[in-house]
């Protein structure tokens, strides 16, 4: 039986030789220029990162190994009777760049199950903390505990050759993987259902369904979950959470640092608590209208409003996105099925009506379009998960997928210690002046 490891393993093998190559030919070449804004601005559009794991395409959205997210979604084996497939399935492509069949799914489920035992040392850990805790802070906390079961550190102490790093992190990232929905679910019945105790998982159910199941929630929860972790699982390695990943990662720290790095990224209000900033907008615009659905103009009226008090408008517009995020289109589809009655999906629909040409009318958006958070908040609403604070919970058991998924490679093809080069504000204003004195003489 050929078991995603060794897939994996044959991958590496081939691999490696196209870094090799490019390193050896080509290792001069220009990549990219970068101007004074790139440097002041986050270094945002600098091509200075390398994955294979996901590209976000300004016109297509993100994609997984090459393919888009519709392709993922009809290719990758679903659960029976259900309408997303097992993240699980998505691990396997990730990693290998290949559709996985079902019989490889089944094998790498009961890979899982056999992973996710949660030591009691952590359960300790989550029940030290206060119930007015932000649930980030516990997860991160969760996860830094477990960094002592740590299969690359053990080897490393003892002496590995660096073409085998990949092996114990592959270990690793598979063990966290498998309990992060555990730790999640434990982490939400303490903060916001203490009375309802503690669920543990089903061994006959996949890990979407799985978490449903430890969250209390019935079908189709299970399809929320799996959605909601494929959507979110990657997007690139630039990212706020991505990178502190990659960067973490980078310094051999094994894959509980980087991945509670990850999530401490991920708690910032820039990155991802934005799904929280559309609800609450939502809210305050359902207040203002007294609970009726305003008419196109009272909407238009809400919006113009919000712009010329120098706010944006929450879940509209993306750093690299050109079009509608497939990723709000997958989540409308799923809301036009599941909840076309829902109060706040109908103001999430109408929204879309109207605020695009709102936004190009203003003329300072470059792309007007809604993002992935315009909806997920709601969907989540919708089901009974009315606490803000964890939505970020949720995202970060997906984004760790594609994560970790990319640490392994790092550490497959050998890439260095992260070290970019600062220079100081009169350094560049010296260079600044020196271009313009150039410039007049020719």
């Amino acid at each position: 039986m050929i078991t995603l490891k060794d897939k994996l393993f044959q991958k590496i093998q081939e691999h490696r030789p196209r870094i090799t190559k490019l390193l050896k030919n080509h290792g001069d070449k220009v990549v990219d220029q970068v101007t004074v804004s790139q440097v002041i601005g986050g270094m945002r559009g600098v091509k200075s990162l390398i994955t294979d794991i996901s590209y976000l395409d300004p016109n297509e959205g993100i994609r997984y190994r090459g393919y888009t997210l519709t392709e993922v979604l009809e290719k990758l084996p679903k659960p029976e009777d259900s309408e997303m497939p097992y993240v699980e399935g998505l691990y396997h492509l990730l990693l290998t760049g290949e559709m996985p069949t079902t019989k490889e799914v089944d094998e790498l489920m009961t890979n899982f199950r056999n992973r996710r035992t949660v030591p009691n040392y952590v359960w300790d850990v989550i029940d030290s903390f206060p119930s007015e805790s932000h649930p980030m802070a516990i997860l991160s906390a969760a996860v830094m505990s477990l960094e002592r079961e740590s299969h690359f550190n053990l080897k490393y102490k003892k002496g590995l050759n660096k073409l085998d790093y990949w092996d114990s992190t592959y270990e690793d990232a598979t063990n966290l993987l498998a309990k992060l929905p555990l730790i999640g679910a434990y982490i939400y019945n303490k903060l916001y259902h203490p009375k309802k105790g503690h669920r543990h998982p089903d061994p006959n159910l996949d890990l979407g369904a799985n978490f449903a199941y430890m969250m209390g929630k019935d079908k189709p929860y299970d399809d929320v979950s799996r959605m909601y972790f494929i959507l979110h699982a990657d997007h690139e390695s630039g990212n706020v959470s991505a990178h502190t990943g990659h960067l973490v990662a980078s310094s051999l720290s094994d894959v509980y640092y980087a991945t509670s790095a990850m999530i401490n990224g991920l708690a910032g209000p820039l990155h991802g608590l934005a799904n929280q900033e559309v609800l609450r907008w939502l809210q305050q615009l359902r207040k203002q209208m007294g609970g009726k659905l305003p008419s196109e103009q009272e909407l238009k009226d809400y919006v113009w409003e919000t712009l010329n008090n120098g706010q944006v408008i929450p879940g509209y517009g993306h750093a690299v996105l050109r079009k509608t995020d497939p990723r709000y289109s997958v989540q409308r589809e799923f809301c036009l099925k599941h909840l076309p009655e829902d109060e706040l999906f109908k103001y999430v629909d109408a929204l879309y009506k109207v605020v695009p040409d709102i936004l190009r009318e203003q003329g300072k958006a470059k792309n007007p379009w809604p993002n992935v958070d315009a909806q997920s908040g709601v969907v989540q609403w919708h089901y009974g998960v009315t606490q803000y604070d964890f939505y970020t919970v949720l995202f970060s058991i997906g984004r760790a997928f594609g994560v970790l998924s990319n640490i392994i490679w790092d550490r497959a093809l050998g890439y260095p210690l992260e070290r970019p080069k600062s220079i100081t504000t009169e350094m560049l204003e010296k260079m600044v002046e020196f271009e313009k004195e150039l410039s007049n003489l020719n």
